[in-house]
């Protein structure tokens, strides 16, 4: 299974952990890590990831994020079909970036994109061609998945 995280998943065990909400997300998220660590899923990176974790002031957080780009299966970079994809998904409200990274996602044939960005997942939530799910819900999935095998 392909699945492409987005900047701001990677960043959510870094950010304040006292919201329940941020520490199940972490949780799941420090799952999904692990998954990939041990080939269950396949990670999918994007330059729009180098592009927004290069921004980052936080010099560690850049470099752990970073180290993660030698474990993807595949690295997008942006040509004019997806940027194409991305220009739909604006005129949608989706943000710019975020629209880059949707649809490097879709170029690269994703099952499924993480975000804990609220904004993204409710402008995706009814895209018929990805999954646009935060890392709660993606295990969630995962477990009904596996319970009707």
């Amino acid at each position: 299974m392909r699945i492409y995280l987005d900047i701001c998943c990677f960043n959510r065990p870094f950010d304040d952990q006292s919201d329940l909400m941020v520490r199940l997300q972490t949780e799941a998220k420090l799952h999904v890590q692990a998954m990939i660590r041990e080939s269950e899923l396949s990670l999918i990176w994007s330059v729009m990831m180098d592009i927004e974790n290069a921004a980052n002031p936080d010099l560690n957080r850049k470099m752990v994020i970073a180290d993660w780009q030698q474990l993807s299966v595949l690295d997008i970079t942006v040509n004019d079909p997806i940027e194409a994809v991305a220009n739909t998904l604006v005129q949608i409200g989706v943000k710019p970036m975020d629209a880059l990274h949707v649809a490097c996602a879709l170029d690269a044939h994703a099952d499924y994109f993480l975000t804990t960005d609220k904004a993204l997942l409710r402008k995706m939530a009814k895209h018929q061609t990805l999954s646009v799910v935060d890392p709660i819900e993606f295990i969630r999935r995962l477990k009904e998945d596996n319970h009707e095998n």
